[in-house]
Parts: C-alpha cells; sequence; structure tokens
C-alpha cells in the first residue's frame, strides 16, 4: 500500500514516457494483485491446496466412485437381485421304474429318467452371466458387492457422524464450562477407554442372538453401541481446544461485551473447532469401515443371506477351499475394504495439510 501512496504522488508528466509507462503499469498489475488477494476467500484457499495434493484427488475420486457402485450400480446392472439364486446348474433327475404286462401276460419293467428340479450354480467362475462368478449359495457375487457397499459405507457414515457429534457435545460442555463438569466428563471418557471394544462386541452379539433379534439389523444396534463407548477420543480433541480458544482475545472481549453463551458458543468456538473436527471425522470413516468389516467377518454384523464387505469374506473360514482357488468369491470385497480405507485416509491427509492456516505452499 506504501507503494500505491508513492505511484500515486508521481507526476508522470514530469518522467520520460518510457518509465511513465512503466510506474502506470506497475500501478495497474499491484491493484489486480490487490483485488486477487482479496476475492481468494478462505474457502477457496482451502480448497486450492486441497486439489494440489495429488493423493487427495485421487482419494476422493476412489470414495466417489465407490459410492457410485454401491448406489447406482444396481440401477444399471439388474440382472440379479441381492439374495436371488442362480437355478441355472445341473439337473436332478431321478430314476422311475414303469412295470406294464404284454398280451401274454408277461411282466416286463424298464427304468425311466425323470427330471426334478434344477440345482444352484455355486461356485460358478466369471463369465457373461455372473461377471465376478458366483458364491457358495449360488448368488452373483457381483450383485451382492455392490450391496454390501451400501451397507459398509452408509454404517461408517452415520456411525462416525454420531460419534463427532456425541464428542463434540460432551467435549465442548467440558471444555467451556470446566470444574466439576469437566473432572466428571473426562473420568466417564477414561472409564469408557478401558474397556476392551472386541471382546464387549463379542458378548453383546450373542446377547443378541440369545433376544432373536433379526440379523439384518444387527449390525445397526452394534455399530450404535459402538458409537456409545467410541467418542471419547473426540470428546478429548474438542476439549483440548476449546481450553486454549476460550482464552484468546476475541473470546475476552464477547465476554466483556456480555455476549450469551449460546452465542459464544456456536458463533466463534464451534466454527474454530470445525476443521480439526472434519479432518478427525474422515479418518475416523476408514476405522469404521475396519471395525464394520471385522465385525460382519466374525459373524456379527450382516448375516447372510444379505451382504456386507465383510460377510462376504466371512466365507473362507468355512471351506478353506474356497481361500485356495476361488478369489473372485473373497478378494473383490477385501479389495474394496482397502480401496475406501486407503481413499479416506488420503482424502483426510489432504484436508489436514489444507487446513493449516500455517500452510502457505
Amino acid at each position: 500500500m506504501e507503494e500505491n501512496k508513492q505511484f500515486e504522488e508521481l507526476d508522470l508528466d514530469a518522467i520520460p514516457a518510457q518509465d511513465a509507462e512503466a510506474v502506470a503499469a506497475a500501478q495497474d498489475e499491484e491493484v489486480s494483485l490487490d483485488k486477487n488477494v482479496r476475492l481468494l476467500s478462505p474457502a477457496r484457499m482451502v480448497l486450492r491446496r486441497f486439489f494440489r495434493s495429488k493423493l487427495s484427488v485421487v482419494g476422493l475420486v476412489i470414495i466417489v466412485a465407490l459410492i457410485l457402485f454401491s448406489w447406482l450400480g444396481p440401477v444399471v446392472y439388474n440382472r440379479w437381485g441381492e439374495i436371488q439364486e442362480d437355478r441355472g446348474g445341473r439337473i436332478d433327475c431321478e430314476e422311475n421304474v414303469i412295470t406294464y404286462f404284454d398280451e401274454n401276460g408277461e411282466e416286463h419293467s424298464f427304468y425311466q429318467l425323470v427330471e426334478t428340479e434344477h440345482t444352484i450354480n455355486d461356485l460358478g467362475l466369471p463369465g457373461k452371466d455372473h461377471l465376478l462368478g458366483t458364491d457358495k449359495a449360488g448368488m452373483d457375487v457381483f450383485t451382492r458387492l455392490m450391496y454390501g457397499g451400501r451397507i459398509s459405507l452408509s454404517i461408517s457414515f452415520i456411525a462416525v457422524f454420531a460419534v463427532t457429534f456425541l464428542g463434540m457435545l460432551f467435549g465442548g460442555i467440558a471444555g467451556y464450562f470446566g470444574g466439576k463438569i469437566d473432572e466428571v466428563i473426562m473420568r466417564i471418557c477414561d472409564i469408557l477407554m478401558c474397556l476392551p471394544s472386541l471382546p464387549i462386541m463379542l458378548i453383546v452379539g450373542t446377547l443378541f442372538d440369545s433376544w432373536g433379534i433379526d440379523s439384518q439389523y444387527r449390525i445397526y444396534l452394534l455399530m450404535l453401541f459402538l458409537t456409545v463407548i467410541s467418542w471419547t477420543g473426540t470428546a478429548r480433541l474438542v476439549r483440548g481446544q476449546i481450553l486454549f480458544l476460550r482464552e484468546q482475545e476475541y473470546m475476552v472481549a464477547a465476554e466483556a461485551m456480555g455476549f450469551s453463551t449460546s452465542r459464544k458458543i456456536f458463533k466463534h468456538l464451534i466454527p474454530n473447532v470445525l476443521p480439526q473436527l472434519i479432518v478427525s471425522m474422515t479418518l475416523s470413516l476408514g476405522s469404521m469401515i475396519l471395525s464394520e468389516a471385522t465385525l460382519s467377518y466374525l459373524g456379527l454384523g450382516v448375516q447372510p443371506p444379505y451382504a456386507a464387505w465383510g460377510t462376504m469374506i466371512n466365507i473362507v473360514t468355512e471351506d478353506t477351499n474356497i481361500l485356495a482357488h476361488y478369489f473372485n468369491v473373497w478378494g473383490p470385497p477385501g479389495i474394496c475394504i482397502i480401496l475406501a480405507v486407503l481413499g479416506f485416509n488420503f482424502i483426510g491427509d489432504g484436508l489436514r495439510d489444507a487446513l493449516d492456516p500455517k500452510g502457505r505452499r
């Protein structure tokens, strides 16, 4: 700005023409640069840094592709249903004995093969009828892969949003009010963090079996229980950020101006905590997908005939022959899990770098 003032004070008529044109061009360039800087909002700066990272773009493409594959795939490829069996296997026959008497009264018998039913086309190889073959129950692997993605991705998103909400709620209360409230909430966090999650999930899954809960909804209840005991890390993150932010000058000014508690929390504190929460949510999505896949693999998640990526891999525990010779049955869901976890981790790393206020690269 000082240079602009110096340019304005110069008399362009009193200097040579070439120098006057250079000074005018410098003025125009400086003004345009100032306009560009003012037009570049914080959101645009974050997006520019995010898309500058190749891994972030790769992760975003992977996640978008998996979402489109899971939700729009069954609309395009609708030859088979999620639980539809292929009854195009071999034909079972049975021998019927037919007896008759001729004109002389002599008895004659012969055997006749009678078709009974078509068996399921189990463990079929990939082909034009089944792009990825069929599983042990004769169901199309490609179709079940798409429906399984719906379960795995949607449950992970719901669980992460629930964990973030609870963590933000209890962590914000603990960090803002402090005192005994902070002490009670933090001790609850300590207790929950000491609980062994996997053994508890096994016990809860056994209880669901004894209560006769429908297998289609069991995974949702298990992930809800996992959410209840998993919000402690987010709560500690939010509490630490609010303890730091509430001592800043703008919070002291808000206190002096008599702003209400809700306005200070939702207008000043929460917006400054959101960048860290967004990064934490993105990185937690990969962990939630692994948790859902682990529960389904252990038989605690979605049960056959319904599909989830972890449930589709669970088939290798029933028959080692499938693990050795039928990669088309268990390999694709494993690859989808790996891609989903990598994609969310790439996006989380990119957001962490893009939201870093010190990053100017």
